[in-house]
């Protein structure tokens, strides 16, 4: 993490604009704060999906914009959910659209703009190799056919440490979910959260509960409609009934892969142990996250 180190990097950038994506998390906000240490210039895009908590909508506007500066904000034609309501699906494994359609669409649109007129792009992203297994093959730097670019990943070698040292060190404090318990932010849940992350989300959330179920219901309706125009059912062609949360991972692992399970259901499920098979009358009581970054008594002003 020294500056010195950063000597080659600052020459291989020398007349290239650089998009860095920012994402309400912790890390694209430690990427901007360390870019503007080794004195490079940036702009700062966020991908709206549609599908953030409020909190993160307001800490992107107020203390994340107020630290590392003026954040584009970008939106696709359709929201998530507007976007869900068209396909008569949800996302999946093999169909992840909201990805494609929500954010990697969106920013290679932004960035052909910027070579249209002329600039060299270098897309940075703040991912790290300690979050998962996946990114810990990825390297610092990396040439992206889909965007003819270059992607730079300044945080690949960094821990969770030093991401909450360089926001201590610019008294940024961090999104406030993470201070309330959760794990990660950014889409608000994402179709492969983790059962963890769904009881969470349903404990200190249930209004979105109740917007997931009534996505549910538009979208199982649009796809009725569509398959009554064809003279079909779903069930005459193979489908499942469309669920938000068909592509959990843990579902599948707990006997639950193969039929639609409704938001209500994953819910219940989601308070259970043992394989789903036990309820957990009293979920783990954790202050992890404010714990961590030293700021439970923000935390508790939040709730």
């Amino acid at each position: 993490m020294a500056i010195t180190s950063a000597v080659p990097t600052l020459k291989r950038l020398a007349g290239k604009r650089v998009v860095a994506s920012i994402s309400g998390g912790k890390d694209s906000a430690a990427m901007s704060l360390y870019l503007s240490e080794l004195g490079i210039e940036h702009d700062r895009v966020f991908m709206d999906t549609g599908w953030e908590h409020p909190l993160t909508y307001e800490y992107i506007a107020g203390p994340l914009a107020a630290a590392i500066g003026s954040i584009l904000t970008i939106k696709p034609p359709l929201g998530m959910a507007d976007l869900c309501r068209k396909k008569g699906m949800f996302p999946s494994r093999t169909r992840r659209f909201c990805t494609s359609e929500l954010k990697v669409k969106p920013i290679i649109n932004h960035i052909t703009r910027l070579q249209d007129a002329g600039y060299e792009v270098i897309n940075a992203v703040g991912v790290r190799k300690a979050e998962s297994a996946v990114r810990s093959k990825l390297t610092e730097w990396e040439w992206q056919p889909d965007y003819d670019s270059e992607v730079w990943r300044p945080l690949i070698e960094w821990t969770e440490a030093d991401v909450i040292s360089i926001h201590t060190r610019h008294s940024l404090k961090p999104n406030p979910l993470y201070l309330l318990g959760a794990s990660r932010v950014g889409c608000w849940p994402c179709i492969f959260a983790r059962k963890s992350e769904l009881r969470f989300i349903a404990d200190v959330d249930p209004a979105r509960i109740d917007l997931i179920r009534a996505l549910e219901a538009d979208v199982q309706s649009g796809c009725e409609r569509r398959h009554t125009a064809r003279g079909t059912t779903i069930e005459s062609e193979g489908h499942l009934r469309p669920s938000f949360f068909q592509a959990m991972g843990a579902l599948r692992s707990e006997g639950q892969n193969g039929r639609m399970v409704p938001i209500d259901e994953v819910v219940r499920w989601s308070r259970t142990a043992h394989g789903g098979r036990q309820f957990e009358l009293f979920a783990p009581v954790t202050e992890e996250g404010c714990v961590r970054w030293g700021l439970c008594d923000v935390a508790k002003e939040a709730q």
